[in-house]
């Protein structure tokens, strides 16, 4: 493969040399994805701030339109659309080697983090000290939960439909208990049939600026994706390869606790639109109820460590991977699930970016596609509002029940099992986030002291 030098691009298109930064080798690229994996706390809009910042703002690689333009693209994928805006940047900068390095780089630290604290809440989670901060992160993170909801209902819910189709995707989880796959397919099905009654959320707007050395690139050689496309497309049909047939091996083969981690988790491979909070919901019912992986509470625990660690929130499926390997088996169980998990998360993002970004344009373009995507975002609002309201019911009550009202089947508390310290707790993070705005790692620490505080003083 053949890459044009900056001081080509810019003879070709007349430009003085200067006017333009380099485009980076690849090396340079590296150490800046890694950096990025590093320093990418805050979520997905965090995570964006930060790639944009260093790809574009610091070293002019990439135009705000380019970044803007893929960011489009990938919010259309199921999975983390950073970590995929991240690969789909090192992809068009340095091809498939590219993709794959910025993808990894910004999942890695994360990985190493999560199992480490995975590894020290299975091992120290009923020591009291751990176990009293575990407690407060908790009520913590059900603040957290909320904000989400507010956050993209504010982006998701701009016409009467949207509302609508959220109301109804939050009636059929919580009170019908219909599958969460289900209920993403229907909304893209509506939202596609429908395209005008649905308006996706912006996440910005392109700005002027001087010219980006990517840009000049492909404004010097437009024919240069072209020439990626096939081995983005062999590399992406490599990724698919890699994520299904050691879960097909598993499942035939082996079976037990890494089947049913490896088929689960693929499963949530593909109905990720919306973010990880849209599909929590499904992963604690599932994983909690269905499998008994874990409990409510240790749920609440692996989304606090997922938020409080680098790299994307979905990391807190491996947590739960974690913690159904080491049920099973022991801590050496644990681990290979949690590598599992993760290994049939993230696969899939670089089978989607690999075989999906030679037809971005296309994809950009396409008016009932955008539809789709725009009645999803809106279901997802109603999604996360069952998983705050399942989350906060587990978290303020000791008591839950299921209650039978005619076809529906709804989580009633007890009254009496009510916990005044998680509800304490939980309006205290409430303050910090929403009246001093103190930012999410403040929150979580605040509120993770205060539950210690609590806890050591016999309350």
């Amino acid at each position: 493969m053949s890459v044009k030098t900056t001081s080509e691009a810019v003879a070709a298109t007349d430009a003085p040399e200067a006017a333009l930064p380099r485009l980076p080798s690849f090396g340079e690229a590296l150490r800046v994805w890694l950096k990025i994996g590093l320093l990418s706390f805050g979520g997905p809009a965090g995570q964006i701030a930060l790639l944009h910042r260093e790809v574009v703002d610091d070293r002019r690689w990439v135009s705000d339109a380019r970044f803007l333009h893929a960011l489009n693209f990938c919010t259309l994928l199921p999975g983390p659309e950073a970590q995929q805006l991240a690969t789909y940047l090192g992809w068009l900068l340095h091809g498939v080697k590219g993709g794959i390095a910025a993808g990894v780089l910004f999942v890695l630290p994360g990985v190493a983090v999560m199992l480490g604290l995975s590894i020290l809440y299975a091992t120290l989670g009923e020591v009291p000290v751990v176990a009293a901060l575990f407690f407060g992160l908790k009520a913590a993170v059900l603040v957290l939960v909320v904000e989400a909801l507010l956050r993209v209902a504010r982006r998701a819910l701009k016409t009467n439909e949207a509302w609508a189709l959220a109301g109804a995707a939050f009636l059929a989880l919580y009170a019908f208990s219909v599958p969460f796959p289900l209920v993403v397919l229907a909304a893209a099905l509506i939202g596609y049939l429908a395209p005008g009654h649905f308006r996706a959320g912006g996440h910005g707007s392109a700005k002027d600026g001087p010219p980006a050395a990517l840009d000049a690139v492909l404004a010097a050689d437009p024919g240069r994706p072209a020439r990626l496309a096939a081995k983005a497309w062999r590399a992406g049909w490599v990724a698919v390869a890699l994520w299904l047939v050691p879960v097909a091996a598993l499942m035939t083969l082996v079976g037990g606790v890494f089947a049913d981690v490896a088929w689960f988790f693929s499963k949530m491979a593909v109905v990720t639109v919306g973010g990880a909070y849209a599909v929590l919901a499904y992963v604690a019912q599932e994983a909690v109820e269905g499998y008994g992986w874990l409990t409510p509470g240790q749920m609440l625990v692996g989304l606090g460590l997922a938020e409080t660690t680098p790299g994307p929130l979905i990391l807190v499926l491996q947590f739960v991977g974690f913690l159904a390997g080491y049920g099973a088996g022991g801590l050496v169980w644990g681990v290979l699930a949690s590598v599992l998990t993760v290994w049939v998360t993230f696969a899939p993002c670089f089978a989607f970016i690999f075989l999906g970004a030679p037809y971005v344009e296309r994809l950009h373009a396409n008016r009932t596609l955008t539809g789709a995507l725009a009645a999803v975002t809106a279901a997802v609002v109603g999604v996360i509002a069952n998983l705050a309201l399942w989350f906060g019911l587990r978290v303020l009550f000791a008591d839950v029940r299921r209650v039978e009202i005619g076809p529906a089947t709804l989580d009633m508390p007890a009254l009496g099992s009510l916990d005044p310290l998680a509800l304490a707790l939980a309006a205290l993070a409430a303050a910090c986030l929403f009246g001093f705005k103190i930012g999410l790692l403040r929150t979580l620490g605040v509120t993770a002291a205060a539950g210690l505080v609590l806890r050591m003083a016999g309350l």
